[in-house]
């Protein structure tokens, strides 16, 4: 059975905090992108609140790195913010230099966002009632436990096979993304080599 939003008591001051990176594989196994003017007006308009703010949290690649030019996800955090009043938390992907078990040198990027998160929700965890997470990493189940033990409520969005069974069952609630039709916007068209989202 479906999970409906509005029936949830949540409070009057939400966050929505959304892990780019973890996100990006529902969008690739939707084959279709978030439309975050869709998702936000979804939670304003299904849920009574006072306040509902949003947070996006990802980590983007060097000028130069990639076949398509990075400056367009520059672009899309800007509209994030101006246009939708988003919060953007960003930062730099970090070249991290790793011998494999062969032996051989590699460099591996890496862009993880949980500590930023965590820390947020953390320091201004006097400023919200609930938190709507869009992440399925297990890493954020220490922080679900935290945050209940602190009478806030933690609500899990994630797909199947991106979530872990820990954080599913550990949160509030959980809510399947694909189940979500009416925040999915544009089909996903595949670069050849496809990194990340833009």
């Amino acid at each position: 059975m479906k999970k409906d939003i509005s029936k949830i008591k949540t409070g009057s001051k939400l966050y929505v905090l959304i892990d780019a990176s973890n996100v990006w594989n529902a969008i690739k196994s939707a084959r279709k992108f978030i439309d975050y003017k869709k998702l936000k007006d979804y939670f304003e308009n299904n849920l009574e609140a006072k306040s509902i703010r949003f947070f996006y949290y990802d980590a983007f690649p060097e000028e130069g790195t990639r076949e398509y030019d990075v400056s367009k996800k520059h672009n899309f955090y800007t509209y994030l913010k101006k246009g939708l009043g988003f919060t953007v938390r960003k930062k730099k992907l970090k070249l991290v230099h790793i011998t494999n078990d062969d032996g051989e040198k590699e460099v591996k990027e890496k862009g993880n966002m949980d500590v930023e998160m965590t820390i947020d929700l953390v320091e201004k965890i006097d400023e919200y009632d609930a938190v709507f997470l869009f992440s399925g990493d297990v890493d954020f189940l220490a922080l679900a436990n935290y945050l209940k033990r602190h009478n806030k409520k933690i609500y899990i969005f994630s797909t199947k096979g991106n979530i872990s069974n820990e954080l599913k069952t550990g949160g509030s609630g959980y809510f399947e993304l694909k189940d979500m039709k009416c925040i999915w916007g544009k089909e996903l068209v595949r670069r050849e080599k496809q990194n990340h989202p833009q």
